[in-house]
């Protein structure tokens, strides 16, 4: 089921002013009518990509998975289990095949045992990389661009919200929406 509340939203600019928000439609619809050129620029709101929307098309927009479908083979596809190469040194390969349920049970406990435990440590980054990817592409020319991409990795909310303080509102704006959830962890160490 999709709706407002679970389709992704989008935003678009124009320099430096949103000119559409929203669902994947509206955004479409509000750009097909201004006709700009240069084209507007339009990012994912969860991820802070750059979007690339065929305006003149009327083809449905292609799933989110990009519309491929796993080759069946290996594994098991009903499930949703596919199989891939995983390359791991000898020593993992003799502890993992003592595990109760062999190697791909263990590997599937291992992992999700690291998403539940660095959930927080991956959802900060996710938000540094799009806020990130957002800022490079329309705010990679403005004063304070390096300072804010700095303050942003650093994990420095007050300075990064300094060095945006005389960027375009509609960019400052998008920037600090994307970054919210980057001040809720640590910023991960160099190994």
């Amino acid at each position: 089921m999709t709706d407002a509340t679970s389709t992704p939203g989008l935003t678009a600019f124009l320099g430096c002013t949103r000119i559409a928000q929203g669902p994947r439609e509206r955004v479409l619809a509000d750009l097909r009518r201004r006709n700009d050129n240069p084209p507007a620029l339009v990012f994912d709101d969860a991820s802070g990509e750059r979007v690339e929307l065929d305006l003149w098309s009327t083809a449905p927009a292609p799933a989110a998975d990009g519309g491929a479908r796993p080759a069946r083979g290996v594994g098991r596809p009903r499930l949703g289990v596919v199989a891939r190469e995983v390359t791991l040194l000898p020593r993992h390969w003799d502890w993992l095949s003592r595990q109760p349920g062999g190697a791909s049970v263990a590997l599937r406990r291992l992992v999700e045992d690291a998403r539940r435990v660095y959930a927080d440590r991956d959802a900060a980054r996710a938000a540094r990389e799009a806020a990130y990817g957002f800022m490079s592409s329309v705010a990679s020319a403005l004063p304070g661009f390096e300072e804010a991409s700095r303050a942003l990795f650093a994990g420095d909310p007050e300075r990064f919200a300094a060095h945006l303080s005389g960027w375009p509102a509609d960019v400052a704006d998008y920037a600090r929406h994307l970054a919210r959830g980057a001040w809720a962890a640590v910023p991960e160490q160099a190994s």
